[in-house]
């Protein structure tokens, strides 16, 4: 009986070459520019596999296409059968519908030894997705060693509790928690990921969710209307109204820091972060306020745009560009930035309107710390019910765009993992999958639009041939039937937002 194709993400055309038959590992390669970025085209036969791609991305596609065809077993870390395989014999032509297909994982929130890190790598490469985005530093940890401002792992890097869910009642790990990468480590997971055709984007982030590094440095915050040297790294979740002083001393600071950040992430961009920025305390600072006056600005909003304006020019001076969230179009958006756009659609749209790169992550489409189904046995209710269907209809261009020649500003899409409820790796399992694979077929495949996808389609293919192969790579996902009891979390509080309308559908 010949066996099925059942590839995810789906490829653009599959043509059966008739039969099927053993394969021992014959892979020959080869590299044509014609066949495009990241493209490939794999022939099976009896004479063996042919995979020639545009680039050694595509090869390396094509690599992971054919890895699926030979079955569930051979993603295991070690073969269990000798002996050739059963596979069909098919033709294979393939590319992906965006550059930026992302996966953005939180360690500053919940640290993630570098071995998870790693392997998360393989995960993604596993589905074709391409860019890691690492949230290195946050209110409740600092993950990334900077030699020449040794406190900020130090201090930054730990903090003496955690509150453990989001609602009432209040509950405290009362176990301190901490952790952080050396540079070494960060070039490791660097160079791990680029054999694997993935990049991956460090965020620092800057002006808010800046506590650790104030902590570390008091001098960082706002010392005119606080006492920054009683900080500590904060505990608690949610947005936190300390946030950088709009010093020249903490622009050379943060400086200093991105020059070692980028010694260690040679890819394009660099995450700075720009969102819930709060500006209370610079509405109540001498010094923001005459920093305000000093650089004719309007408001508050203008200082944070100026504070990414600076950044923005500073890292396009040394070849690279800045991505931040979509505040940073408060104020006015810096003219080399990109955005990522989480809130809706409609900073992403306006980004994209004006000329800018764009990746969308809307959070009431594909934030995967939100709960996967109604039911009180899911872990730590957060957010909106993101079910896997819901993923799976994802779409990155809204209909605005779509056929207008602003959609080409939209360079991919990302699914982020916040981890504020999510301590260790095997929530990350069951938080991420199976809806990363959802996610994986949205950005790559070319699909109809959202109501007109098949599903169901989708759905038999996880369940004939994905889930057993995310079994044979160790993932903890979430079965389709609901957790299983060991991954429910009873007695931890969590937190519903009401559903909105499906996002997609808007205009603006």
């Amino acid at each position: 009986m010949m066996p099925e194709v059942n590839l995810i993400p789906a490829p653009r055309r599959i043509e059966r070459n008739g039969g099927s038959g053993p394969f021992g590992g014959d892979v020959r390669t080869g590299v044509d520019p014609a066949v495009g970025p990241e493209a490939y085209r794999l022939v099976v036969s009896s004479g063996g596999a042919e995979i020639v791609g545009g680039d050694d991305a595509g090869v390396f596609w094509g690599r992971q296409t054919l890895r699926q065809l030979t079955g569930p077993d051979a993603f295991r870390r070690a073969p269990i059968e000798r002996g050739p395989v059963t596979v069909p014999y098919v033709t294979i032509e393939d590319r992906p519908r965006f550059a930026w297909r992302g996966f953005m994982l939180d360690v500053a929130r919940h640290f993630l030894p570098k071995d998870d890190v790693l392997r998360y790598v393989d995960l993604l490469a596993a589905h074709k997705l391409n860019v890691l985005h690492l949230h290195l530093t946050d209110d409740q940890g600092w993950r990334i060693e900077i030699r020449r401002y040794p406190r900020l792992t130090e201090i930054g890097a730990w903090r003496k509790r955690t509150r453990m869910g989001w609602g009432e009642p209040v509950l405290w790990d009362e176990r301190p928690h901490g952790g952080f990468y050396t540079q070494d480590d960060l070039r490791e997971i660097v160079a791990y990921a680029a054999e694997r055709h993935v990049t991956v984007v460090p965020e620092i982030d800057l002006p808010g969710h800046s506590q650790a590094a104030i902590a570390a440095y008091p001098e960082l915050g706002n010392t005119d209307v606080v006492d920054t040297a009683a900080l500590e790294v904060m505990t608690d979740w949610g947005i936190n109204r300390n946030v950088l002083a709009p010093t020249d001393a903490v622009l050379r600071f943060y400086e200093g820091v991105l020059e070692e950040v980028l010694a260690i992430f040679p890819g394009q961009f660099v995450h700075i972060g720009g969102d819930e920025c709060s500006k209370e305390q610079w509405r109540g600072s001498p010094t923001a306020q005459a920093r305000i006056r000093e650089l004719g600005l309007r408001d508050e909003d203008g200082l944070q745009a100026w504070m990414i304006r600076h950044f923005d020019r500073w890292l396009a001076a040394r070849g690279r560009r800045l991505i931040g969230w979509d505040e940073i179009l408060e104020g006015g958006l810096a003219e080399g930035a990109a955005v990522m756009c989480w809130r809706w659609y409609r900073g992403g749209i306006a980004a994209a309107e004006a000329g800018h790169s764009v990746v969308m992550c809307p959070q009431q489409e594909v934030y995967l710390d939100h709960v996967q189904a109604h039911g009180p046995e899911e872990p730590v209710p957060f957010g909106w019910v993101h079910t896997l269907e819901d993923v799976y209809r994802f779409e990155p261009v809204p209909p605005r765009l779509a056929g207008t020649p602003h959609a080409a500003n939209i360079i991919g899409a990302q699914a982020n993992l916040w981890t504020e409820v999510v301590e260790n790796r095997s929530r990350v399992d069951y938080q991420a999958f199976p809806r990363l694979v959802a996610f994986a077929e949205a950005v790559w495949s070319e699909l109809p639009d959202p109501d007109e996808r098949d599903f169901d389609d989708f759905e038999r293919r996880m369940n004939t041939a994905h889930y057993a192969r995310l079994d044979a790579l160790g993932v903890g996902y979430r079965p389709p039937g609901g957790p299983r009891p060991w991954q429910q979390r009873p007695g931890v509080p969590g937190r519903m937002h009401g559903k909105p309308r499906r996002t997609w559908r808007m205009a603006d």
